[in-house]
């Protein structure tokens, strides 16, 4: 009679390890997969919104002015990624900040940040032809890390926003808005359009 309530008591733990192992199998393909809800459409939003920009920037009789239209521009840019991200993994049935979306936000906001504090600092010091450069080279270093979570073109599109940032820190200073065009403009509609055709969306 001992054994027998002994093996009745078996299959509890069996299913209870069981579980556990599926949770943890579940929780490693998690950290493992890649971050899919890249918004390729959104990016090519983006990329439009951004030329736009550099349209209404160019014009501007001021430094002060300049800096207002690429700061509002960059605030649109990430209400558009937000939403259209959000939207994009509800489809896919994959929470935003699941592992992945997590490592993606992490890798991709302290360069964010970096370049906000450091705009204040360059703005102050009569430094705003330097911000081009900085603005592309921090924003490219974040899609660099951050796209390491994500689908393999994310990087490479970071290291072209990277090259440029290159370019503008040694390029004449009228030079910085039209790059500023080229990347945040026509690198997001290239890549937009690439991860829209093979990553879907």
């Amino acid at each position: 009679m001992i054994q027998l309530a002994k093996s009745a008591e078996q299959p509890p733990a069996l299913h209870d390890r069981a579980m556990d192992n599926l949770r943890y199998i579940r929780e490693t393909m998690e950290r493992a997969s890649a971050f899919t809800a890249v918004p390729g459409w959104g990016q090519v939003a983006i990329g439009v919104s951004a030329l736009a920009a550099t349209y209404v920037a160019a014009r501007q009789p001021t430094a002060r002015a300049w800096l207002g239209v690429w700061v509002a521009e960059a605030l649109i840019s990430l209400l558009i990624a937000g939403w259209l991200m959000d939207r994009k993994a509800r489809a896919l049935g994959t929470p935003l900040l699941s592992g992945p979306g997590r490592k993606v936000a992490f890798s991709l906001s302290p360069p964010m940040i970096v370049g906000a504090l450091l705009t204040v600092v360059l703005f102050q010091a009569g430094l705003t032809k330097t911000i081009p450069a900085i603005w592309l080279l921090l924003y490219g270093t974040g899609v660099v890390t951050g796209g390491m979570f994500s689908v393999s073109v994310v990087p490479v599109m970071g290291l072209c926003f990277m090259v440029l940032g290159g370019v503008a820190l040694f390029a004449p200073a009228d030079w910085g808005n039209w790059l500023m065009a080229a990347g945040f403009g026509g690198l997001h509609i290239i890549f937009g359009t690439i991860i829209a055709r093979k990553y879907g969306g």
